[in-house]
């Protein structure tokens, strides 16, 4: 699975890798966690919608992420952006997204049958961009956690799906914020993201029974516009040289966001 993971470079090489605009609230993360606001890569339209437009329009077309400008991507994407989205899948239709289940991955297998993300994956793919992940193996009686990078630890992007919900804001969200019952119709709008996982490589398999969908850069464009089947090509495990290391049991707690816990320690 990918519970933790690490984005550590600085806006202007996000920016230049994805060929996105980052806005001003980016900032590096060491233990990025679940239910945290995190970066996302997106196309402004749903993917079918821009199928149906692709042949009146042609590919131009500004982004409409959030934080996004429609910059021209590294493989000329032009309406590509950057996102702030929570992790942790929260699916349209649910009633009340406090009380959704919230999954931070989906397993690749069964992405495409499964009520959460089934709507998603077909229409609203993305990329999570990453400089590695934290992976945990029991030794001696407790979880001695690892981080795995490219052998180069270059960034790239773990496939996700991303789904908006909006609703009515229940009267106990209101209450916890101490506003009142006042039929002034407020709204909540929750974008959220999950990460898509396989089976591990050699790499992971030492650590970890499943790891994160690591697409291959020439591949991402494809994961972003193609059609579903041409998507689904491309959930196996990565076979790029990749590293794993020990890192302080630091990580364990996802209140830890500094940059020593990349340091290598000793088992």
């Amino acid at each position: 699975m990918c519970g933790r993971y690490t984005l550590t470079v600085e806006a202007g090489d996000l920016a230049e890798r994805f060929g996105v605009h980052v806005p001003e609230g980016y900032e590096k993360r060491y233990n990025a966690a679940p239910r945290e606001s995190l970066p996302v890569i997106r196309t402004g339209v749903d993917v079918d919608d821009e199928h149906d437009d692709e042949s009146a329009s042609g590919a131009g077309g500004g982004g409409g992420g959030t934080g996004g400008r429609g910059d021209a991507g590294a493989d000329g994407d032009r309406d590509r952006s950057l996102a702030f989205h929570e992790w942790g899948l929260v699916p349209s239709w649910v009633d009340e997204p406090d009380d959704a289940n919230r999954p931070i991955n989906a397993r690749s297998e069964t992405v495409r049958e499964k009520r959460s993300f089934r709507e998603s994956f077909e229409r609203r793919r993305c990329l999570v961009p990453a400089d590695g992940f934290y992976e945990w193996v029991e030794r001696g009686g407790r979880k001695q956690p690892y981080r795995v990078t490219l052998a180069d630890e270059s960034v790239f992007a773990m496939a996700g799906v991303y789904d908006v919900w909006e609703g009515e804001v229940a009267q106990a969200s209101l209450d916890a914020f101490g506003a009142g019952g006042d039929g002034d119709g407020r709204r909540r709008r929750v974008e959220s993201f999950t990460v898509l996982t396989t089976e591990p490589n050699d790499v992971v398999g030492e650590l970890h029974h499943r790891m994160a969908v690591v697409l291959d850069r020439e591949d991402e464009r494809t994961w972003l516009r193609g059609d579903s089947e041409a998507a689904a090509s491309l959930l196996e495990p990565y076979d790029g040289a990749m590293r794993s290391y020990p890192v302080s049991t630091a990580v364990n707690d996802p209140g830890n966001e500094s940059l020593g816990l990349l340091d290598p320690v000793d088992v």
